[in-house]
């Protein structure tokens, strides 16, 4: 690409910053010097904090942990799972209340709920998940199918995009107990049929869960009209909640009364302070739940939730769909002439909010990236995905990013 070309491309990411109606959300997050990090196209792995959560924690901790100690419990800790959960269910998963809650890590709920669905379906023993989901996935099911003596019928689906309707036509059947899919593959960024697949699923008799690590806070979802089964997300991607923050999950209020979940634990009682002798689950949502909530780890979460009900799940998209078209202008243009390979969908309405370009010697590049503060990240076997959180990204920061790419590109050549 000549300079003039380049001049160019950077005066359209100023004039992309300039016009966009959420630029000032960006001064919300705390953001190190330039000199640290000058570009951060990782926020689909781990989200930027919020300067509020930086304000809130300490009094936090001060009040309602040092002032009301144990006290807090009673006032209220003991509703927090679920009271934050309906919160998150109104703002961005499209949930009534009473159907989602704070838990565990992703994989602990992935487990919990999987093995529920599986025991829930007497009779199927097929548990139906493509083969480039995420890992933890695989594993999670690849467990509980030694576990309960299933069989996992794989879904081959293409690593550039992601598992369609067509797909799973012939993989159904009348032993099918639990489907699970990634709304948006965590490769390629592919944004999955939510609604097609799950009528689909649900029509063949089996349950749908989706997993939503990668779409929810960037995607505008619809759990309740579409009417999903399950689902469980992370919260420190796009939501922000920090490293390691607890999970969610959402069970369809139809489905609660039906599903046990496998970890008994005394949160999830009928009585918890009861100290009964034997389990018994609780008649609500909180049955799902196992032990002791992580209540400070849920303070950044809610910050983050509170602004994106300021600005709205339809205003992010929108935001996040701009940010992911000038990626690939910019790859297009700076990245594929050196050999690189854009391998996400072309149709912003087939696309989360990342991207992935393939070259042969991005594991080299990313680590030089790094080293220069420019933080987009890698995949195997030779994909760097450029993460682009909408509230927290802007488009001359994403143009500095790619030209980065290009240049330490240029430098092993």
């Amino acid at each position: 690409m000549d300079s003039a070309s380049l001049d160019s491309a950077v005066l359209d990411s100023a004039a992309l910053d300039n016009a966009d109606p959420l630029a000032g959300c960006r001064e919300l997050f705390y953001s190190p010097d330039t000199a640290q990090l000058s570009a951060y196209l990782d926020g689909n792995s781990l989200g930027r904090p919020l300067k509020a959560t930086a304000e809130k924690l300490p009094r936090f901790v001060e009040d309602a942990w040092g002032s009301r100690l144990i006290r807090g419990w009673d006032e209220k800790w003991m509703d927090e799972p679920l009271a934050v959960g309906d919160r998150l269910g109104e703002v961005v998963l499209g949930a009534a209340p009473g159907q989602a809650f704070i838990g565990d890590s992703t994989s602990v709920l992935l487990y919990k709920l999987i093995r529920a669905a599986v025991d829930a379906r007497p009779g199927r023993d097929e548990i139906i998940v493509d083969r480039d989901n995420f890992p933890t996935d695989r594993f999670i099911i690849e467990g509980i199918a030694v576990e309960r003596n299933a069989t996992i019928r794989w879904v081959e689906s293409r690593p550039a995009s992601g598992v369609r309707p067509e797909d799973l036509t012939e993989l159904l059947n009348e032993r099918t107990a639990v489907v699970v899919l990634s709304h948006v593959a965590y490769r390629s960024g592919f944004l999955a049929d939510a609604p097609g697949i799950t009528a689909l699923v649900h029509e063949a008799g089996a349950l749908m869960l989706w997993d939503l690590c990668h779409s929810v806070g960037s995607v505008p979802l619809e759990l309740d009209a579409w009417g999903v089964a399950l689902a469980v997300g992370c919260t420190y991607k796009y939501l922000n909640g920090g490293p390691g923050s607890p999970a969610f999950a959402y069970v369809n209020s139809a489905l609660q009364g039906q599903l046990q979940q496998p970890i008994w634990g005394w949160m999830g009682a009928h009585d918890p302070f009861g100290m009964t002798e034997s389990y018994r689950p609780a008649d609500n949502l909180r049955r799902f739940i196992t032990g002791t909530p992580p209540i400070l780890a849920m303070q950044p979460l809610k910050d983050m939730v509170e602004l994106i009900a300021s600005v709205g799940m339809d205003a992010v998209r929108e935001k996040s769909v701009k940010l992911t078209e000038y990626a690939l202008e910019l790859a297009d243009a700076l990245l594929v002439p050196l050999g690189a390979e854009v391998a996400s969908p072309r149709d912003a309405a087939e696309r989360g909010s990342h991207i992935t370009v393939d070259h042969p010697r991005f594991a080299e590049v990313t680590q030089l990236l790094w080293e220069r503060g420019v933080i987009p990240d890698f995949r195997p076997p030779h994909g760097l995905r450029i993460g682009l959180s909408p509230l927290s990204t802007g488009f001359a920061e994403l143009e500095h990013g790619i030209r980065s790419i290009r240049e330490v590109l240029l430098g092993l050549s």
